[in-house]
């Protein structure tokens, strides 16, 4: 009886983009359908500034730059810069549609420090 061996590694591989719910792809689709434009992507970059040092930006684009790691889900693409991608891996973002909260959030496990508003991180 032989038996095959399956090596299997132990570090966890850190994701290295961002991650679109399901419920955000349906949204950002929705959106894009509403501006009546098919060339449109959802950026996301993140700029200096904001109480904690480092912002986000959501924005529909239709450019491509040099070093943008683009993901798709579900036809959505999410558009990220070179220079913003070490910021958000494995960042994801989800659409809140409750009486308290409206809106994408982004739930970054690299934020070290973040504001009470959640749109600053450190």
């Amino acid at each position: 009886m032989t038996t095959e061996a399956h090596t299997e590694s132990t570090e966890a591989s850190a994701p290295t983009g961002v991650i679109l719910t399901d419920v955000a792809a349906v949204k950002v689709k929705a959106l894009i359908e509403q501006e009546g434009r098919d060339d449109l992507r959802l950026r996301i970059a993140v700029q200096p500034g904001g109480c904690s040092g480092l912002r986000y930006q959501l924005f529909f684009d239709e450019r491509s730059l040099d070093g943008d790691v683009v993901n798709d889900f579900g036809g959505v693409e999410v558009v990220v810069d070179r220079m913003s991608a070490p910021y958000l891996a494995g960042a994801t973002i989800d659409f809140a549609d409750r009486i308290d909260a409206q809106g994408f959030t982004i739930d970054n496990p690299n934020a070290q420090n973040s504001c009470a508003c959640g749109d600053s991180f450190h």
